[in-house]
């Protein structure tokens, strides 16, 4: 009878479901953004593309939470890659808060907000950078329930980090 398997099961377990959620509420969130892009022609500007930088950043590191909590290394380490979660998902917040702000036209964006793009360029490269124009930042895409991209992203990222911090420092329990 192998004692491994009640170990893992004992570990951590707010660890390990934290950072197998973190991992797929990024990856869900950051893959939506490219189902909208790719699948439904909605071109980011470059706030957009500022805003999943978090995301892949999120995806990575609760990925290694994941296998740290799921195979026995320290709970300080995983406590600590949860944390580092968090402080990115704030990091995701702080970002969609302004982004929505730019849209709202509360504050200015930044001056290279019509420079992103997302063209198709295996065609005729010339006709395709003539009329493939980005949207500025000001420009919600749409909005749903009163939010825009933008601002579903800092309910995400608000979301993302309570998990993060949950399941970092409510683990404490888990310790005994």
């Amino acid at each position: 009878m192998s004692s491994a398997s009640p170990a893992i099961a004992h570990r951590a377990p707010r660890q390990v479901l934290g950072a197998a959620l973190l991992f797929a509420g990024s990856a869900v969130t950051v893959g939506t953004a490219l189902l909208f892009e790719h699948g439904f022609g909605y071109i980011p500007c470059a706030l957009c593309l500022k805003e999943r930088v978090p995301y892949y950043v999120a995806i990575c590191i609760s990925a290694a939470a994941f296998v740290l909590a799921r195979h026995g290394a320290s709970k300080g380490v995983v406590r600590m890659l949860l944390v580092l979660i968090g402080l990115v998902m704030l990091w995701s917040l702080y970002l969609g808060l302004f982004h929505a702000g730019v849209e709202w036209r509360w504050w200015a964006g930044p001056t290279d907000c019509a420079m992103a793009g997302g063209a198709d360029l295996t065609g005729d490269l010339l006709s395709t950078l003539d009329s493939v124009h980005p949207p500025a930042c000001d420009q919600a895409a749409g909005r749903f329930l009163g939010l825009s991209f933008a601002g579903w992203n800092a309910v995400a990222s608000l979301i993302l980090a309570c998990i993060a911090f949950f399941a970092a420092l409510g683990g404490r329990r888990d310790a005994r």
